[in-house]
């Protein structure tokens, strides 16, 4: 049986080898697929990392965080649909569902394309038919989301033997269920999405107590803050604004989201992108250095934002 983090913006599959966990790695050879599926001009479906890159170019075809989408009414996601450049609209029954070349295609199936991409980097890997799978879910899911996602699994040829909820998962890979009785805190911060749930572990059990967060807070926030900046600053050195540009700025969206995680281990990094642009006098090239207090300072209005869930949290679960 493989394990799915079945993310917002990025996917992982594991398997257990020899008691240990084991993050498989897809065909592109990396750890983590962006959960991203494209509906190319020639009819060719793409997922992954291929989809993302060429987004920009073909917005209105890339479906990205379709988790959002899942097993929700159209009603419900009215205000998540006007922020995204594919179209979203009312399906049968009012559900949420989007619209691909005058074709309706419903989230469950995007995110079956994602758990395909993952379940054939699992079979690569072992070497044999992969039919079953855990899958994990933000611990707000109710009921129709936890059952889209199962349907997305059996789209994908996957039998799911179990949904877990994320902070769950977590604290079981920490091993935290095996303290005595202690409540935890499990603060996620993902691409899309930020939550915060406040469990009881102890005695191979793990109850969610009480969850809050936001669901449009991420680290595609922090890139998003990242590449303001470097615009702004690139129009400031050359007087040209290159936002319209979506060559350029596809290359500084992955530019920026690479300098973050130089930052995560690194004092400061180099942002260096020679021939962004070209005016009359020739071409333009991008090099700024930063470190990581300026960027902790440029971030640090979204590390705020996260603490007033938290504090509900606490709250709500009467700590």
């Amino acid at each position: 049986i493989i394990g799915i983090d079945l993310g917002t913006t990025n996917s992982v599959v594991s398997v257990m080898e020899q008691g240990q966990i084991k993050i498989i790695a897809n065909a592109e050879g990396q750890r983590t697929t962006p959960s991203v599926v494209a509906y190319a001009k020639d009819g060719e479906i793409l997922v992954g990392a291929s989809a993302r890159r060429q987004a920009v170019t073909n917005p209105e075809k890339t479906i990205f965080s379709a988790k959002r989408f899942i097993g929700c009414k159209f009603s419900e996601r009215k205000e998540e649909s006007g922020k995204v450049p594919y179209t979203v609209k009312e399906g049968n029954g009012g559900s949420a569902v989007f619209q691909i070349d005058g074709k309706d295609i419903n989230p469950a199936e995007v995110s079956a394309k994602v758990l395909g991409k993952l379940k054939q980097a699992a079979e690569d890997y072992l070497g044999e038919t992969i039919t079953e799978a855990v899958i994990t879910v933000p611990a707000y899911f109710n009921d129709s989301q936890r059952q889209a996602t199962k349907d997305a699994g059996k789209i994908a040829g996957l039998d799911v033997k179990r949904i877990v909820a994320e902070p769950t998962a977590a604290a079981l890979a920490y091993g935290l269920d095996k303290k005595n009785h202690e409540k935890i805190a499990v603060y996620d911060f993902g691409g899309g999405t930020f939550d915060i749930s406040i469990l009881e572990v102890g005695d191979n059990v793990v109850e969610v107590l009480a969850t809050n967060g936001n669901s449009h807070l991420g680290g595609d926030n922090v890139d998003e803050e990242l590449i303001n900046f470097l615009t702004t600053t690139f129009k400031k050195d050359t007087g040209i604004d290159i936002s319209a540009d979506p060559m350029a700025m596809q290359r500084l969206k992955e530019a920026a989201e690479k300098a973050k995680m130089e930052l995560s281990s690194a004092a400061s990094t180099e942002i260096n992108l020679p021939f962004l642009t070209a005016d009359q006098t020739g071409p333009k090239h991008l090099n700024v250095s930063m470190t990581r207090s300026e960027f902790e300072k440029l971030i640090s209005d979204l590390v705020e934002k996260t603490l007033d869930p938290c504090k509900q949290c606490l709250k709500d679960a009467g700590i």
